[in-house]
């Protein structure tokens, strides 16, 4: 009870930072939102302290940083979409990316003394001011005392796993009311977004996990080639610490990436996009935050993932509805696509395959070649929305984090270059993992992986087919009374039966007969 007042309480500081930087209905945008709205607006300005002059995404951003870590990541992802949102809103945003205030100096050495039981003098030659902050660490340069190497120590908040709890308990509160108030809401199932982001984001931290994942991801960085992972220095990395090869490079965050030739963009671009695509379709992980913060141009002009506090990971059977669904894209065949959307389950069966794929073809079409400065993002999502309701699909928590990647993957590349083709990008990737899908090799892999089932399912057997036979009898015997249970009662069945105990020892036949058939396959 007194968490849940608490949290309430913190909703309502949330609406009040907002309205004081007024960043909860900005008047630049008070003409695109309904009558009632602006009054409210209107009102709520009166407790504003925005200065005329500021950006509305600098004065959001502003707030998000007031309010906590959670918070900066929303406005992350808000940030990569200049194509979605008014491009001066997005500019002011991008302050979240990786100028976020670090904390002081006397708090970093002091947590590093903690976690290594001795002052950083022990195993550091050097140690910086910090080079850049985020939303849940801070990362400074350092010199290894004993091999001299340069390193990279990034270093959690203070706190931040308190914090990091009680604004994702706010975040829950939005969207248990949201669930409950706006019935329009709920097939997006926000309460599921929700959970899913809290697990993501509370993995993030504990930077052993990190630092495991990051050495999962170089691994298919050099199986690739696409992008390459700093080295992990394991004898530094702790709970609240990890220690990284330090590489020099230009963050994409910064103006400098957009001076470099166009040519140059691109090929970044295009790395960025098929770096994704094809750690999830090969792998089925994901880095799961590419916001610009995250991403460097390495000193041989190389792709460079940092921060992998949040991995994404898809099975087998995700990975294939993904694949074929973007390939039914790139083939324009939207009866395909909306197939694969059915067979999944994704789509309920009581509507029409025919006509969903009408619908995908009203999206796919006009946006087919066109360059990216062509197509509205916005107006695409609001479509896709619309034709989801119709059809009655709900939000998908296993393909969350993929979506939220996706399009931050894709904003990178278009702030690269504007006319920066998604499908062109992709379609070399989606080619190969097709041919994977339908060659000889996936057809070997699902056979090995039957294979394996089968085993287990063996070695299982003998005690299931003991146990049957032992219920059997007790049945048989009126030790176990069934005569309630709905699927007796609907098949009419008498415990008194004389059959009864024929027919388990026919299923347990069965079942041997059966076994001994897959054993001898094997």
């Amino acid at each position: 009870m007194l968490r849940r007042t608490a949290t309430f309480f913190r909703l309502l500081r949330t609406g009040w930072v907002l309205i004081r930087h007024d960043a909860l209905v900005p008047k630049e945008y008070e003409p695109f939102v309904p009558g009632g709205v602006r009054g409210v607006a209107a009102v709520s300005r009166f407790f504003s302290i925005r200065k005329r002059s500021d950006n509305p995404g600098e004065r959001f951003a502003k707030a998000l940083e007031q309010l906590g870590p959670a918070y900066i990541k929303f406005g992350q992802i808000l940030s990569t979409r200049g194509d979605m949102f008014d491009p001066v809103f997005a500019k002011g945003l991008s302050r979240l990316k990786d100028k976020v205030p670090p904390f002081p100096m006397e708090k970093a050495e002091a947590m590093l003394e903690a976690e290594w039981g001795a002052p950083w003098q022990t195993r550091l030659a050097s140690l910086s001011e910090p080079v850049a902050a985020a939303s849940v660490a801070q990362v400074h340069k350092a010199v290894t005392k004993d091999t001299g190497e340069t390193v990279a120590i990034k270093i959690l908040r203070p706190n931040i796993v308190d914090r990091m709890t009680k604004d994702m308990d706010v975040i829950a509160q939005v969207a248990n009311l949201a669930h409950k108030l706006v019935p329009y809401t709920r097939r997006l199932q926000p309460r599921a977004f929700v959970a899913e982001a809290r697990r993501a984001v509370m993995l993030e931290l504990d930077l052993r996990l990190e630092a495991s994942a990051a050495s999962e991801m170089s691994d298919i960085a050099e199986a690739t080639g696409l992008f390459r992972v700093p080295t992990i220095h394991w004898d530094l990395v702790d709970k609240n610490i990890m220690a990284t090869e330090w590489i020099d490079g230009i963050p994409f965050s910064s103006d400098e990436m957009l001076e470099l030739p166009l040519e140059e963009r691109q090929r970044l671009a295009k790395a960025v996009i098929q770096s994704f695509l094809a750690s999830t379709f090969t792998y089925g992980i994901f880095h799961a935050d590419m916001h610009e913060g995250n991403l460097y141009r390495g000193p041989d002009g190389e792709l460079v993932l940092l921060d992998f506090g949040i991995l994404g990971r898809l099975g087998d059977e995700e990975i294939r509805f993904e694949i074929d669904t973007l390939y039914g894209f790139l083939q324009r065949d939207y009866f395909k696509i909306a197939q694969v959307h059915f067979d999944i389950g994704y789509v309920p069966p009581n509507h029409s395959v025919e006509e969903f794929a009408t619908a995908l073809r009203a999206v796919g079409e006009p946006i087919f070649g066109k360059q990216a400065e062509d197509v509205s993002m916005s107006k695409v999502l609001i479509q896709l929305l619309e034709i989801t309701e119709m059809f009655d699909m709900p939000l998908q928590p296993q393909l969350i984090l993929l979506q939220k990647t996706m399009m931050q993957a894709e904003g990178v590349a278009r702030r690269l270059d504007p006319k920066f083709d998604m499908w062109e990008a992709s379609r070399p990737v989606v080619e190969d993992a097709v041919r994977y899908e339908l060659g000889p090799e996936r057809v070997v892999d699902d056979a090995l992986d039957t294979l394996a089932r089968l085993r287990t399912t063996l070695r299982k057997l003998p005690d299931a087919t003991e146990n049957i036979a032992k219920l059997a009898d007790a049945w048989a015997n009126g030790e176990i009374d069934l005569s309630n249970a709905p699927v007796v009662k609907t098949a009419e069945i008498k415990r008194e039966s004389p059959l009864r105990p024929v027919a388990y020892a026919a299923a347990g036949a069965a079942l041997a007969l059966g076994g001994m058939w897959a054993a001898a396959q094997l």
